[in-house]
């Protein structure tokens, strides 16, 4: 037999509207009496609301859609978690696409999400062209881009101080007596990628080094990406004494690198890297890193999308990423684990 909100309320000793109020967090308050009698008598018949006529009625169907470039970089990973658990908080379900780096899917996943009438988007672009962009132009969904801007957009962004986080890093290892300090960067058409390498010639220059003294090697985000850019900068005749790397992932090929070879962090080559990753704090030595604040990114990306669906415009974020301090740099190293990063603390 099915159950009908009616019969929760005659059970309830109610009206259906009061729990309708109660099921829905409003429009009107409900007494605390009220709602445990409600939410027992739910219980006890095993009351399920059918969602797809509340979403008519409502004009909502409380999903969200994510789209990533990547979902085994644990970045991204750190990222989709951080905008879920707000998402969750508020009601929301998230639907996650994993563009895979190729704009033709990242259409595909944004033009399905459209499809299925989410109520907002967030999108990390892939490097390259943005194909999707006409399909959101074209539709009156609310949407955020994060981590990087989309050119050509008017749409609110939430991206983190990549240049000056960046600049802060590389002013530390000089705070350990580095003064050779190369650069491991990401690809040159991401934004972040670009800031990051600007940030570290920033504090360089400030120093009095020249633009062509300055070591750089660009490569993809990734493990195996950094330690193979770490090998070339390692061949070298005057090899680096510190190395700056614009992602933990790719900081973590860079440690095994300075292992083959022979030398050891921090000792013979002091690192620094960027994001702020959990398993940051599990490598050997544990990675000195600028983390970026992952819960604030997603309340700050949620926020943009509700002022949207409020009729209001919001202007860009960009938020403050924090130094984190272990052993990689020539700080004490704490114990693994024991140290949370600025993401999982904010």
């Amino acid at each position: 037999m099915t159950v009908r909100r009616t019969d929760v309320a005659r059970l309830a000793g109610t009206s259906p509207a009061v729990v309708s109020y109660v099921l829905n967090g409003g429009p009107r308050p409900v007494s605390a009496q009220t709602r445990a009698k409600v939410l027992a008598a739910v219980e006890q018949l095993g009351y399920r609301p059918n969602g797809i006529a509340r979403s008519l009625r409502m004009s909502r169907t409380m999903t969200l859609g994510l789209v990533i470039p990547d979902n085994a970089n644990p970045y991204f990973a750190a990222l989709a978690r951080a905008i879920e658990e707000e998402s969750f908080a508020k009601g929301y379900t998230l639907l996650i696409g994993n563009a895979a780096e190729n704009d033709e899917r990242q259409t595909t996943y944004v033009r399905t999400f459209l499809a299925r009438q989410v109520d907002g988007l967030f999108i990390v672009p892939a490097h390259g062209s943005a194909g999707f962009l006409p399909d959101l132009q074209r539709s009156r969904t609310p949407w955020v881009s994060l981590d990087r801007q989309v050119p050509g957009a008017t749409a609110p962004s939430v991206l983190v101080d990549n240049r000056g986080g960046a600049y802060l890093a590389t002013r530390h290892l000089m705070e350990h007596g580095r003064r050779r300090i190369a650069c491991i960067g990401g690809p040159e058409d991401v934004m972040p990628a670009h800031d990051r390498v600007s940030g570290w010639r920033d504090a360089l220059s400030d120093e009095g080094v020249t633009r062509r003294a300055m070591s750089v090697v660009q490569s993809e985000f990734g493990r195996r990406a950094g330690y193979r850019a770490a090998r070339e900068l390692l061949s070298r005749p005057e090899p680096p004494d510190a190395i700056f790397v614009a992602s933990d992932e790719q900081a973590v090929g860079v440690l095994r690198a300075i292992s083959e070879t022979g030398r050891r962090c921090p000792d013979d080559i002091a690192v620094a890297s960027f994001d702020g990753i959990p398993g940051a704090a599990y490598s050997t030595p544990a990675l000195t890193t600028m983390a970026q604040p992952f819960a604030a990114i997603g309340r700050a990306a949620l926020s943009h999308l509700l002022a949207q669906h409020a009729g209001t415009t919001s202007p860009t974020d960009v938020l403050p990423v924090a130094l984190i301090r272990r052993g990689s740099c020539g700080c004490p190293d704490p114990p693994g684990g024991d140290s949370p990063s600025e993401g999982d603390r904010s």
